[in-house]
C-alpha cells in the first residue's frame, strides 16, 4: 500500500498529542511523516530528503541506520531481548557497565540504570539526599545555574531554570536555588561567577545536597557557554562544602564537546555523572547515573527501608539497549572518532566565520560538534524559530532552533559537502528572511 506524506499526517493529528509542541501550529505547518532514514538523511513518504542537522535532539550520533550498531542489535534479539534486573542480570549490562567505568572520571565506579534523561536526573538527586540523610545530615535543597535545563519531569523541572518549560509547575517542584552561570566562555566570568557561587555557599551550604550542572554548554538554555575554569572551581569549592557535583552530560557527553565527556576539559572527578541521549547511538531509551563508592556503600548495609535505595524502571538495563551502546562505544574505539570530530570541527568553525559581522547576527561561539548562530533580538512575535525551521525544511534541511538561537549538532558521520549545505541554507534564511529589529 503505498502513502502520501498529507495521507499520513491527518492520521497523525487524529490521534498523537507531540512532545513539546503547540498542536494548533500543525493546521498550518506539517507534519513530515519519514519513511526510512540512512546516515544523516531522512526520507518522507513523498520521496523528499533532508539532512538531520540536530541528530534528532542530539541523540544520532552515529547517523541513522548504522549498520555496526544495527547488526549489534539483531544478534542480540536472538538471545535474550529484556529481563527483570532486580535479583538477575545479564552480560551486555555487565558488559557495558563495566566499559562506563573505564572511560568516566576517575571514582565513578558504580553504574546504575535507567530509561531516560529526566529519569536520571531524578535518581541522582534521590541518591544525594538519601546518602546525606543516611550520613545523619537532612540536606532538603538543590543548587543548579541561571539558565539550565535538566529535563521535564518534576525532580528535573524543579533544578532547572528555563521559565518556559517551568512556571506553570512552580507550585509543584522540589526545593531548589540558583546561582549565576558565568555570563561567557571567558575566564574572569567563569571568576565572577565563582564569587557568586561562594557567597551562596556560605549562605546555604549546610542545608544543600548537591549542586548539578551542565559542563560547558546549556542545552535548552540556548547553547549558552561557558570556560572550564568554572567547573574546576565548583569542584574545590562543594568539596569544602561537603556538597555532592551532578555533571548532567546527556547532551554533552559522547564526543559532542569534542572529547568524550565535556568533564574532562576541566579535569574534574564529580560524585555523580547522568548519562543518555548519544549513550546508544539514539536507537534505544536507555541512561545511567554513574557514582563513587563513597555513595554507593552509604546505602550498604542489612536490609533497612531507611537505607536501601528503592528506586526501579520496569525496562532497567535493557540488554538490546545495553547491546547498542556498547556498539556505540565500540565505534568510537576502533574509529577514532574523537580525532575525527576535531576535524569537523575545524571546518564548521570556519562555516560560522561567515556569519560574524552578518546582518541580524548578535554572536557565533562553537565547541566541538556544537556550532552556534545568535541572533540579534528580534520581535518574538515574528517567532524566528519557527520561521527558520519551516525554511530550512523547504531546503532539505531539518534544524530546530531555540528562539533566536540557531544550532548546528549534526551527526558524527556527516561530509564536508553536507555541512556546507546546513550553513548555506542557514545563511540564505537570515538573509532573505524580513526580520523585524526590536
Amino acid at each position: 500500500m503505498i502513502f502520501s506524506n498529507n495521507e499520513l499526517m491527518q492520521k497523525d493529528l487524529e490521534y498523537i498529542w507531540h512532545p513539546c509542541t503547540q498542536m494548533k501550529d500543525h493546521e498550518k505547518i506539517p507534519i513530515i511523516p519519514v519513511k526510512y532514514a540512512k546516515g544523516v538523511y531522512l526520507y518522507d513518504f513523498d520521496d523528499n530528503k533532508y539532512i538531520d542537522a540536530v541528530s534528532s535532539w542530539w541523540v544520532n550520533i552515529f547517523g541513522h541506520s548504522n549498520e555496526y550498531i544495527n547488526n549489534k542489535i539483531k544478534n542480540q534479539l536472538d538471545t535474550l531481548e529484556h529481563i527483570i534486573l532486580a535479583g538477575f542480570t545479564h552480560k551486555p549490562a555487565i558488559d557495558l557497565a563495566e566499559k562506563l567505568v573505564k572511560i568516566t572520571p576517575n571514582g565513578l565506579n558504580k553504574v546504575f540504570f535507567a530509561d531516560n534523561g529526566s529519569s536520571a536526573i531524578e535518581i541522582a538527586l534521590k541518591m544525594s539526599y538519601h546518602y546525606h540523610l543516611n550520613e545523619n545530615s537532612n540536606r532538603t535543597l538543590f543548587l543548579s545555574l541561571t539558565n539550565s535545563y535538566h529535563g521535564e519531569t518534576i525532580g528535573a523541572l524543579s533544578v532547572g531554570d528555563v521559565e518556559l518549560y517551568k512556571k506553570t509547575y512552580k507550585p509543584l517542584l522540589i526545593n531548589c536555588i540558583q546561582t549565576p552561570v558565568p555570563k561567557d566562555q571567558t575566564v574572569q566570568a567563569a571568576k565572577d561567577a565563582l564569587i557568586a557561587l561562594e557567597e551562596v555557599l556560605k549562605q546555604e551550604g549546610d542545608n544543600i545536597s548537591a549542586f548539578i550542572v551542565e559542563p560547558l554548554v546549556q542545552g535548552a538554555g540556548g547553547m549558552h557557554m561557558y570556560h572550564e575554569e568554572y567547573l574546576i572551581g565548583a569542584r574545590r569549592l562543594t568539596q569544602i562544602y561537603g556538597i555532592h557535583l551532578i555533571v548532567d552530560e546527556i547532551m554533552t557527553g559522547f564526543g559532542r564537546t569534542g572529547k568524550m565527556f565535556a568533564s574532562e576539559y576541566a579535569g574534574i572527578e564529580p560524585d555523580f555523572m547522568t548519562l543518555s541521549k548519544g549513550l546508544t547511538g539514539g536507537y534505544l531509551p536507555l541512561s545511567v547515573v554513574m557514582t563513587t563508592n563513597k555513595v554507593y556503600n552509604a546505602f550498604y548495609c542489612d536490609y533497612s527501608e531507611y537505607k536501601a535505595f528503592l528506586h526501579s524502571h520496569s525496562y532497567t538495563g535493557n540488554a538490546l539497549a545495553c547491546s547498542a551502546a556498547i556498539a556505540t562505544l565500540e565505534l568510537f574505539e576502533e574509529q577514532k572518532i574523537i580525532d575525527k570530530n576535531i576535524l569537523i570541527n575545524k571546518y564548521m568553525k570556519q562555516k560560522l566565520e561567515r556569519f560574524n559581522g552578518f546582518k541580524n547576527v548578535k554572536s557565533t561561539r562553537i565547541l566541538g560538534m556544537i556550532a552556534v548562530i545568535e541572533l540579534s533580538d528580534i520581535d518574538t512575535k515574528e517567532r524566528v524559530g519557527v520561521i527558520i525551521s519551516q525554511y530550512a525544511l523547504s531546503r532539505g534541511v531539518l534544524l530546530r532552533p531555540l528562539g533566536n538561537t540557531i544550532y548546528v549538532m549534526p551527526p558524527f558521520v556527516i561530509t564536508n559537502n553536507e555541512i556546507d549545505t546546513i550553513f548555506d541554507v542557514i545563511y540564505d534564511a537570515i538573509d532573505k528572511l524580513d526580520f523585524t529589529l526590536k
